[in-house]
């Protein structure tokens, strides 16, 4: 078995006991973070059954993308802030199921500009901001429905499905996701849409993560090792 397969396992592992603990049915699905990390290990963690991929960058995205592009049911996630200058080449990604970080709604117009254009929808979460951080992206919990009213009446060809948001660097995370978790029961009730994913929970803090409700993990370090 390679590193990664192995590594691959043991995420799997805590997944399961960590819903096991939650009282969940183990369903929290393992996005695999191989930002910096080389081709031939996400050819690797595939091997091993994941298929599920995400990247911090678009430039990074692109590339790898078209490395791996002969792996088949891969699916690629960008995790990262996007920038509006970059939604043309995001787009071009083959196999690009999910944005994780809608912050803003002029981001929003944007995509929804480049979509109508392609005649394509694009699945998106919405980013907020967790914590007090400054090196933190998201929007603000108070202007998340706001945003996610924005896409709704304005922008028909983004599907929003869920919040996504960062734990503290530092700290307890269990209170940043449990008040994530509560806000995306909020905006579930407002917009009546079925916001299934709550993207929370990284390497060190999956567990927290699961406990308050996270369907989604982005694990990067506890798959593919220290970044390359």
């Amino acid at each position: 078995m390679s590193t990664v397969a192995a590594n691959l396992a043991r995420v799997r592992d805590r997944i399961a006991a960590a819903c096991a603990r939650a009282g969940r049915p183990p369903a929290v699905e393992l996005l695999a973070v191989s930002k910096t990390h080389p081709a031939p290990a996400v050819r690797e963690a595939h091997a091993a059954g994941q298929l599920l991929f995400g990247e911090n960058r678009v430039q990074e995205l692109s590339t790898k993308s078209a490395e791996v592009t002969a792996l088949s049911g891969l699916q690629w996630h960008l995790i990262g802030s996007l920038q509006t200058n970059k939604v043309g080449d995001l787009l071009r990604v083959g196999g690009l199921a999910l944005v994780h970080s809608l912050d803003r709604e002029r981001l929003a117009d944007e995509l929804q500009r480049h979509l109508v254009r392609l005649d394509r929808r694009l699945d998106v979460l919405l980013q907020v901001r967790a914590t007090d951080e400054a090196t933190k992206h998201g929007c603000p919990f108070g202007e998340a429905p706001a945003l996610l009213g924005h896409v709704q009446v304005l922008c028909p060809n983004l599907a929003v499905r869920g919040v996504m948001a960062m734990g503290p660097l530092e700290g307890d995370p269990a209170p940043a996701f449990v008040r994530t978790a509560s806000l995306c029961s909020d905006l579930r009730a407002r917009s009546g849409l079925p916001l299934p994913v709550l993207s929370l929970g990284m390497s060190s803090d999956l567990e927290a993560a699961i406990a308050a409700g996270s369907t989604l993990v982005r694990i990067g370090t506890a798959v593919f090792g220290q970044r390359g």
